[in-house]
């Protein structure tokens, strides 16, 4: 570790200055820094510049001296995880040679008793000298050879999500398996989810000192390098929390924007991601700290971020506006589109609904199209647009045969602003729509909350009088019973999207509801019988 000779000049010099001195040895031996503190301790300076990564240590020991004979203390031990250390070191002395001992402590890679360092028996300064490089060595080994237990099948980042809030944990619990769901489908890999109910929340980091040290610890063990948190972080949170840990740190937001990120594929799409992007970044701009480095490549760093996180304020500005420029002038050709199919009397259905409902797979199997429709959040991003065809000439006055449906980008609980904001032009082609068409996976212990979240942001749209039909689908998935029990609690129609024979009562319903949009509310005919019987059905083609 360090000869017994060095050991003795320090506690020597520390003795007559009375002030603890430290320094900081290389794994070679060689002394990279001199620290003076003053009795109580000493102060160590910023070490980005040294070997960083987390599944690796510093690649450096921190020997300092204690003048009263104390142990290694919280504030020891604190450093050691903090700082990543291959080992904290302690010279204690009373002032006498024959009271002069050596503490020291390490991290511990993964355990069965889960414990993050391990302090070794007080020595003498003469037992101190032993081949320190091929020890720590052998330690990394224990840690890499803990991170080969996760499963490698998947290519993406690993990563932990963390949830700190005083909310009821059957609530966190819900919406952590929906954070599960966006960080699979934004490609990473997830090896724990933590959850914490602290009685007071730190107002800089969430968390406690003692958690975050165990949370660092725990990322260390699993070769674990981001952290996802369910909150949404303030900027001065995230870079104090990635600072203090030299770890990526992302929010909910963020890991929505970069899912968006990855799926935008029309002009509209991306320019409505790069705004809501920027939009986020702008106020994490206001001070270079070493989370915005963390940020500019991987998950949360995708896009415009990749480019622009350095830049100044001004010009992100100024980028800021011009896309929100560009994003007006595909509005106003949106709206001339709109108001050709309205002036055509075309009725028009849009698809909505929580993310994850199965919108695309019913609007393929209305318009028998081939939109990506995997089983994955926001899988579809960009608003696509197809007509159908009525099988024989629906008796509604100024209505043709044909009617367009319109499939959206999903929705989901506390969806960032910026990116709400972002997204208006496509939501407004909601308010042009005859009927929304809300579809429901009717297969989620969740249904009840997404059917509330959809509704909040209609109302927050000002479309909750929009006429709308509630649809349950997945209804395979569902137990026949409860799922008519269902249809009947809310007023609406299940089917399976994947199961054209299901459609039928859905196509009776929906010609019922367009006709009493037509009638303005008045859904009978003369006779007080609906126009629509279940003789009349879509012609399920182009």
């Amino acid at each position: 570790m360090i000869t017994p000779e060095l050991a003795r000049l320090l506690i020597d010099l520390s003795n007559e200055i009375r002030r603890q001195i430290g320094i900081l040895v290389g794994r070679r031996g060689s002394i990279e820094m001199v620290m003076v503190g003053d009795q109580r301790g000493i102060t160590v300076p910023d070490l980005s510049r040294y070997r960083t990564g987390i599944p690796r240590l510093r690649g450096l020991r921190l020997i300092h001296t204690h003048l009263q004979g104390e142990p290694l203390t919280e504030e020891d031990l604190t450093d050691l995880v903090l700082l990543r250390l291959d080992m904290m070191v302690a010279l204690l002395t009373h002032g006498k040679t024959d009271q002069e001992s050596v503490h020291s402590a390490y991290l511990l890679p993964d355990n069965p008793e889960k414990r993050v360092w391990e302090i070794n028996p007080p020595s003498s300064l003469r037992q101190i000298d032993m081949d320190f490089l091929r020890w720590v060595q052998s330690l990394e080994d224990q840690f890499q050879k803990g991170q080969r237990v996760l499963p490698t099948r998947r290519s993406g980042e690993r990563a932990i999500l963390l949830s700190v809030s005083r909310e009821n944990r059957a609530v966190l619990e819900n919406s952590m398996e929906e954070l599960k769901d966006l960080a699979e489908s934004s490609g990473v890999w997830v090896t724990e989810r933590i959850i914490q109910r602290p009685q007071n929340i730190s107002q800089s980091t969430l968390m406690g000192e003692g958690k975050l040290k165990e949370l660092l610890v725990k990322c260390m063990q699993s070769g674990v390098d981001l952290i996802i948190f369910d909150q949404n972080l303030t900027p001065g949170q995230m870079a104090t929390i990635s600072d203090l840990t030299e770890l990526r740190v992302i929010d909910r937001t963020q890991l929505i924007l970069d899912i968006f990120a990855q799926r935008a594929q029309t002009r509209d799409g991306k320019t409505q991601v790069e705004l809501a992007q920027l939009k986020y970044l702008l106020p994490r701009l206001g001070r270079k700290t070493l989370a915005l480095s963390r940020l500019t490549g991987g998950i949360g760093g995708r896009g415009p971020g990749e480019t622009k996180l350095e830049i100044d304020r001004r010009r992100v500005r100024e980028r800021i506006h011009l896309l929100e420029k560009e994003l007006e002038r595909l509005g106003r050709r949106r709206e001339q589109q709109r108001a050709l199919r309205k002036k055509a009397g075309i009725p028009i259905l849009s698809i909505i609904g929580y993310t994850n409902a199965g919108k695309s797979t019913l609007f393929n199997l209305l318009t028998s199209s081939h939109f990506k429709a995997d089983e994955q959040l926001f899988a579809t991003l960009d608003t696509a647009t197809r007509r159908i065809k009525f099988s024989i000439p629906l008796r509604m006055k100024n209505r043709s045969r044909e009617i367009v449906v319109t499939d959206t980008v999903g929705f989901m609980k506390d969806l960032p602003r910026d990116l709400t904001g972002a997204f208006r032009p496509t939501f407004d082609e909601l308010r042009d729509s005859d009927l929304l068409i809300h579809l429901v996976d009717a297969g989620s212990p969740r249904s009840s909350d997404h059917i509330e979240a959809v509704e909040k942001i209609l109302l927050e749209m000002g479309l909750e009088e929009h006429p709308r039909l509630l649809v349950f689908n997945k209804e395979d998935r569902a137990d026949p019973e409860e799922m008519r029990a269902l249809c009947k609690r809310y007023g609406a129609v299940s089917i399976s999207a994947l199961r054209p024979e299901s459609l039928s009562k859905f196509f009776e319903v929906l010609g019922k509801k367009l006709w009493e949009v037509e009638s303005l509310g008045n859904p009978k005919s003369p006779d007080g019988e609906s126009e629509l019987t279940n003789r009349d059905w879509f012609d399920i083609s182009k």
